[in-house]
Protein backbone atom coordinates (compact mmCIF):
# COMPACT_ATOMS: atom_id res chain seq x y z
CA UNK A 1 0.00 0.00 0.00
CA UNK A 2 3.01 2.60 1.25
CA UNK A 3 4.88 1.84 -1.86
CA UNK A 4 2.04 2.55 -4.28
CA UNK A 5 1.15 5.30 -2.27
CA UNK A 6 4.90 6.44 -3.17
CA UNK A 7 4.83 5.93 -6.58
CA UNK A 8 1.76 7.51 -7.00
CA UNK A 9 3.03 10.39 -5.32
CA UNK A 10 6.06 10.40 -7.54
CA UNK A 11 3.78 10.68 -10.76
CA UNK A 12 4.06 7.31 -12.02
CA UNK A 13 0.88 5.53 -13.18
CA UNK A 14 -0.43 2.33 -11.19
CA UNK A 15 -1.10 -1.26 -12.81
CA UNK A 16 -1.33 -3.29 -9.77
CA UNK A 17 -0.73 -7.14 -9.34
CA UNK A 18 -1.76 -9.20 -7.02
CA UNK A 19 -0.77 -13.08 -7.20
CA UNK A 20 -3.50 -15.45 -5.51
CA UNK A 21 -0.83 -18.24 -4.84
CA UNK A 22 -3.82 -20.38 -2.61
CA UNK A 23 -2.22 -19.16 0.25
CA UNK A 24 -3.83 -19.88 3.53
CA UNK A 25 -6.45 -17.31 3.80
CA UNK A 26 -8.16 -14.95 1.39
CA UNK A 27 -7.93 -12.12 3.55
CA UNK A 28 -4.78 -10.12 1.85
CA UNK A 29 -6.48 -11.02 -1.52
CA UNK A 30 -9.05 -8.67 -0.57
CA UNK A 31 -7.14 -6.19 1.13
CA UNK A 32 -5.05 -6.09 -2.23
CA UNK A 33 -8.32 -5.15 -4.10
CA UNK A 34 -9.54 -2.24 -1.92
CA UNK A 35 -5.86 -0.88 -1.60
CA UNK A 36 -6.03 -0.99 -5.94
CA UNK A 37 -9.10 1.08 -5.72
CA UNK A 38 -8.73 3.37 -3.32
CA UNK A 39 -5.15 4.36 -5.28
CA UNK A 40 -6.42 4.42 -8.61
CA UNK A 41 -4.84 1.81 -10.10
CA UNK A 42 -5.58 1.82 -13.87
CA UNK A 43 -5.87 -1.81 -13.60
CA UNK A 44 -5.39 -4.29 -11.15
CA UNK A 45 -4.68 -8.22 -12.16
CA UNK A 46 -5.40 -11.00 -9.81
CA UNK A 47 -3.31 -13.66 -10.98
CA UNK A 48 -4.05 -17.49 -9.80
CA UNK A 49 -0.94 -19.34 -9.02
CA UNK A 50 -1.05 -22.48 -7.07
CA UNK A 51 1.72 -22.55 -4.79
CA UNK A 52 -0.15 -25.27 -2.74
CA UNK A 53 0.86 -28.01 -5.42
CA UNK A 54 4.47 -27.09 -4.27
CA UNK A 55 4.00 -26.70 -0.42
CA UNK A 56 6.94 -26.42 1.41
CA UNK A 57 5.72 -23.14 4.18
CA UNK A 58 3.59 -22.68 6.34
CA UNK A 59 1.21 -20.77 4.35
CA UNK A 60 1.06 -23.09 1.57
CA UNK A 61 1.06 -26.17 3.70
CA UNK A 62 -0.13 -27.89 6.20
CA UNK A 63 2.21 -26.61 8.74
CA UNK A 64 1.32 -24.20 11.65
CA UNK A 65 2.13 -21.08 12.02
CA UNK A 66 4.74 -20.41 14.34
CA UNK A 67 3.04 -17.95 17.32
CA UNK A 68 6.24 -17.58 19.68
CA UNK A 69 7.97 -14.87 18.73
CA UNK A 70 9.91 -12.90 15.86
CA UNK A 71 13.60 -15.43 15.50
CA UNK A 72 17.05 -15.46 14.03
CA UNK A 73 16.48 -18.30 11.97
CA UNK A 74 14.17 -18.38 8.81
CA UNK A 75 10.67 -18.80 9.93
CA UNK A 76 8.06 -22.12 8.29
CA UNK A 77 6.39 -18.91 7.12
CA UNK A 78 9.15 -18.46 4.37
CA UNK A 79 7.27 -19.60 1.02
CA UNK A 80 10.08 -21.33 -1.63
CA UNK A 81 11.73 -18.32 -4.20
CA UNK A 82 8.14 -16.47 -3.77
CA UNK A 83 9.42 -13.15 -4.66
CA UNK A 84 11.36 -14.26 -7.40
CA UNK A 85 8.73 -16.02 -8.86
CA UNK A 86 6.32 -12.78 -8.23
CA UNK A 87 8.66 -10.79 -9.73
CA UNK A 88 9.28 -12.51 -12.68
CA UNK A 89 5.40 -12.54 -13.51
CA UNK A 90 5.72 -8.74 -12.76
CA UNK A 91 8.23 -8.35 -15.55
CA UNK A 92 6.25 -10.19 -17.59
CA UNK A 93 3.63 -7.84 -17.27
CA UNK A 94 5.48 -5.00 -17.17
CA UNK A 95 6.93 -5.57 -20.40
CA UNK A 96 3.86 -6.75 -22.11
CA UNK A 97 2.87 -3.14 -20.94
CA UNK A 98 6.15 -1.33 -22.44
CA UNK A 99 6.60 -0.08 -18.48
CA UNK A 100 10.31 0.14 -17.27
CA UNK A 101 9.65 0.50 -13.24
CA UNK A 102 8.49 -2.34 -10.88
CA UNK A 103 7.55 -1.33 -7.28
CA UNK A 104 8.05 -3.62 -4.71
CA UNK A 105 7.69 -3.16 -0.90
CA UNK A 106 10.35 -5.62 0.61
CA UNK A 107 11.89 -4.83 3.71
CA UNK A 108 15.12 -5.89 5.05
CA UNK A 109 15.29 -4.54 8.55
CA UNK A 110 12.06 -4.95 10.55
CA UNK A 111 11.25 -8.29 9.00
CA UNK A 112 11.53 -12.38 9.62
CA UNK A 113 14.82 -12.75 7.54
CA UNK A 114 13.20 -13.77 4.18
CA UNK A 115 16.29 -13.88 1.88
CA UNK A 116 14.05 -12.52 -1.38
CA UNK A 117 13.76 -9.44 0.68
CA UNK A 118 17.33 -8.44 0.56
CA UNK A 119 18.99 -5.76 -1.30
CA UNK A 120 21.68 -7.93 -2.96
CA UNK A 121 18.66 -9.91 -4.33
CA UNK A 122 17.02 -6.83 -5.92
CA UNK A 123 19.75 -5.66 -7.43
CA UNK A 124 20.76 -8.89 -9.15
CA UNK A 125 16.73 -9.31 -10.24
CA UNK A 126 16.87 -5.91 -11.72
CA UNK A 127 20.44 -6.99 -13.92
CA UNK A 128 18.48 -10.36 -14.60
CA UNK A 129 15.38 -8.58 -15.87
CA UNK A 130 17.51 -6.82 -18.15
CA UNK A 131 19.48 -10.22 -19.70
CA UNK A 132 16.12 -12.04 -19.51
CA UNK A 133 14.07 -9.36 -22.06
CA UNK A 134 13.48 -8.11 -25.05
CA UNK A 135 13.03 -5.18 -23.52
CA UNK A 136 16.41 -5.20 -22.17
CA UNK A 137 18.11 -6.77 -24.87
CA UNK A 138 17.60 -3.63 -27.03
CA UNK A 139 18.77 -1.05 -24.54
CA UNK A 140 15.59 -0.75 -22.15
CA UNK A 141 16.63 -1.86 -18.74
CA UNK A 142 13.99 -2.14 -16.14
CA UNK A 143 14.77 -0.43 -12.56
CA UNK A 144 13.38 -2.70 -9.60
CA UNK A 145 12.05 0.20 -6.76
CA UNK A 146 12.58 -1.00 -3.30
CA UNK A 147 11.75 2.04 -1.30
CA UNK A 148 11.17 0.54 1.62
CA UNK A 149 13.82 -1.36 1.75
CA UNK A 150 15.84 0.51 4.37
CA UNK A 151 12.82 1.38 6.29
CA UNK A 152 12.02 0.37 10.01
CA UNK A 153 8.27 -0.90 10.21
CA UNK A 154 7.48 2.27 12.55
CA UNK A 155 9.16 4.91 9.59
CA UNK A 156 6.76 2.89 7.24
CA UNK A 157 3.86 3.87 9.16
CA UNK A 158 4.84 7.24 9.16
CA UNK A 159 4.82 7.15 5.34
CA UNK A 160 1.57 5.45 5.23
CA UNK A 161 0.31 9.20 7.83
CA UNK A 162 1.79 11.26 5.65
CA UNK A 163 0.50 10.13 2.24
CA UNK A 164 -2.60 10.16 3.90
CA UNK A 165 -3.47 6.48 3.35
CA UNK A 166 -6.22 4.47 5.72
CA UNK A 167 -4.09 2.05 7.65
CA UNK A 168 -7.09 -0.22 7.85
CA UNK A 169 -6.70 -1.09 4.57
CA UNK A 170 -3.77 -3.01 4.63
CA UNK A 171 -3.70 -6.19 6.09
CA UNK A 172 -0.76 -8.33 7.77
CA UNK A 173 -1.72 -11.59 9.58
CA UNK A 174 -0.60 -14.75 8.33
CA UNK A 175 -2.76 -16.49 10.74
CA UNK A 176 -6.65 -14.61 10.59
CA UNK A 177 -9.20 -15.98 13.30
CA UNK A 178 -12.25 -17.67 11.79
CA UNK A 179 -14.14 -14.49 13.44
CA UNK A 180 -11.84 -12.48 10.79
CA UNK A 181 -9.75 -10.59 13.23
CA UNK A 182 -5.91 -11.09 12.84
CA UNK A 183 -4.23 -13.42 15.44
CA UNK A 184 -1.88 -11.34 16.81
CA UNK A 185 1.16 -13.37 17.80
CA UNK A 186 2.64 -14.29 14.34
CA UNK A 187 5.79 -12.35 13.26
CA UNK A 188 3.68 -10.32 11.08
CA UNK A 189 1.18 -9.53 13.83
CA UNK A 190 4.33 -8.29 16.12
CA UNK A 191 6.06 -6.42 13.87
CA UNK A 192 3.10 -4.62 12.50
CA UNK A 193 1.97 -3.84 16.08
CA UNK A 194 5.04 -2.92 17.61
CA UNK A 195 5.61 -0.47 14.23
CA UNK A 196 2.52 1.05 14.49
CA UNK A 197 3.63 1.48 18.88
CA UNK A 198 7.32 2.60 17.53
CA UNK A 199 5.63 5.16 15.19
CA UNK A 200 2.70 6.84 17.98
CA UNK A 201 0.05 5.93 15.53
CA UNK A 202 -3.22 4.07 16.00
CA UNK A 203 -3.46 0.32 14.76
CA UNK A 204 -6.77 -0.58 13.38
CA UNK A 205 -6.26 -4.09 13.50
CA UNK A 206 -8.49 -5.81 15.87
CA UNK A 207 -5.87 -8.40 17.17
CA UNK A 208 -7.32 -12.14 18.96
CA UNK A 209 -4.58 -12.07 21.31
CA UNK A 210 -1.70 -10.00 23.03
CA UNK A 211 1.84 -11.12 23.48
Amino acid sequence: MVVAGLAREAGYRLFALTIDYNQRHRREIEAARTIAAALGAERHVILPLDLRQFGGSALTDDIAVPKEGVGPEIPVTYVPARNLVFLSLTLAWAESLGARDIHIGVNALDYSGYPDCRPEFIAAFADLATLATKAGAEGNPFVIHAPLQYLGKAEIVREAVRLGLDPGMSWSCYDPQPDGRACGLCDSCRLRREGFSRAGAVDPTTYAADF
